[in-house]
């Protein structure tokens, strides 16, 4: 009876299957003692925000240009063989200079060809070709000094021109190499340019061309011969050697001294 009984009160309740039952209505959660309640500021609108703080940026070193490094050999890289030597005496490149220019000064041709005259740029840049200036080189194939004038082309001057001129002398190996240019320029000319002895760049359609001054360039390094048969086939024998000649009477690393 007792069970019965309390099954009953179960069913008016409301709790049996066909019952509706009745959300439960939140009920906000109140803050409790320990948490404070978060309270937002109103913003006021005439009230700018402050700048945020800024960080002094540090001012510029000024770093010192490096200098331009200075080059300690020549472009043309002129490098002493190894069956090379040195022997006799060595001069500055101030001296060797004054040489060189003082030998391109002179009149080779003054009765025959008084008007030939052999450019000072051409015996500095073939001087510097050859051997750099320094006149105590000895190389492998005999030459000597500062335009490696060959025992002989040097015998040819002296007896062509009624000298004596020695190569191991710096002064006169610088005019030995350019009575030589200066011999060249008078065969060549007289031989394919009418007589016209005008050792002018602007002559040259370029560096490899059969013009009077490339073909003396040609000449001093491997003769007249392998020249005149090279003009017959219209090129040179040795435009490489030509093309460095060409280009440092141009611009050539001499000219800093």
């Amino acid at each position: 009876m007792l069970v019965a009984a309390l099954i009953g009160v179960l069913v008016v309740a409301g709790c049996g299957l066909g019952g509706q039952q009745e959300d439960p209505v939140p009920v906000a959660a109140q803050p409790s003692a320990s948490e404070p309640e978060n309270i937002v500021n109103p913003v006021i609108e005439s009230e700018e925000p402050s700048p945020a703080p800024t960080t002094a940026k540090p001012k510029p070193t000024k770093s010192k240009a490096k200098p331009k490094a200075t080059p300690t050999e020549d472009p043309n890289n002129f490098q002493l063989p190894e069956c090379a030597h040195r022997e006799g005496k060595k001069v500055t490149k101030v001296k060797a200079k004054a040489a060189l220019r003082a030998a391109a000064a002179k009149k080779y041709w003054p009765t025959s060809a008084p008007t030939l005259t052999v450019p000072s740029r051409l015996v500095l840049a073939t001087a510097w070709h050859e051997s750099g200036w320094q006149s105590d080189i000895v190389n492998c194939d005999g030459g000597r000094g500062l335009m490696q004038v060959m025992p002989d082309t040097e015998a040819f001057i002296n007896q062509r021109f009624e000298q004596s001129y020695e190569s191991t002398d710096y002064r006169q190996n610088a005019t030995l190499g350019a009575n030589y240019l200066a011999w060249l320029t008078k065969a060549f000319g007289d031989a394919y340019f009418k007589g016209k002895y005008d050792l002018s760049p602007a002559r040259c359609k370029s560096h490899s061309s059969m013009c009077l001054l490339n073909m003396v360039i040609a000449g001093y390094n491997v003769g007249r011969q392998p020249v005149d048969d090279g003009y017959a086939a219209k090129q040179l024998p040795n435009p490489e050697y030509v093309d460095v000649v060409r280009a440092l009477m141009k611009s050539c690393y001499c000219d800093r001294y």
